[in-house]
């Protein structure tokens, strides 16, 4: 199914990104670049590509650049629906694999896997 939506973006990169961006809900170059195993130049360039585009937007915080999808872009909420069929098909075990890095702190008290 991750083919189709390759297909539809025109390579794995900007499938990828796509499906970080939905599951964070915000991102950024360095840190997307790092936690898919991507090199940065590229993962820039298709963020600026997607911007150029209409559906991301990006704000500067501190130094860092921070990309969004774009709620004023009439197309985005189709396209997180589509991309939310993909997220929706994966399995548990592929998302912990691929969104592996945690970005909230851990609820006071919750158990730790594995403890």
């Amino acid at each position: 199914m991750e083919s189709t939506l390759e297909a539809l973006f025109g390579s794995r990169s900007a499938a990828q990104l796509m499906l970080y961006l939905f599951h964070y809900g915000e991102a950024y170059p360095t840190g997307a670049a790092r936690d898919l195993g991507l090199a940065l130049s590229p993962v820039q360039r298709q963020f600026e590509k997607f911007e150029a585009a209409g559906v991301l937007v990006s704000r500067l915080v501190g130094g860092t650049r921070i990309y969004t999808f774009n709620p004023k872009h009439p197309a985005t909420e189709r396209l997180r629906d589509l991309i939310e069929v993909f997220y929706e098909g994966m399995s548990l075990t592929e998302r912990e694999r691929v969104f592996r890095v945690r970005r909230r702190p851990r609820r006071r008290g919750k158990p730790v896997k594995g403890e």
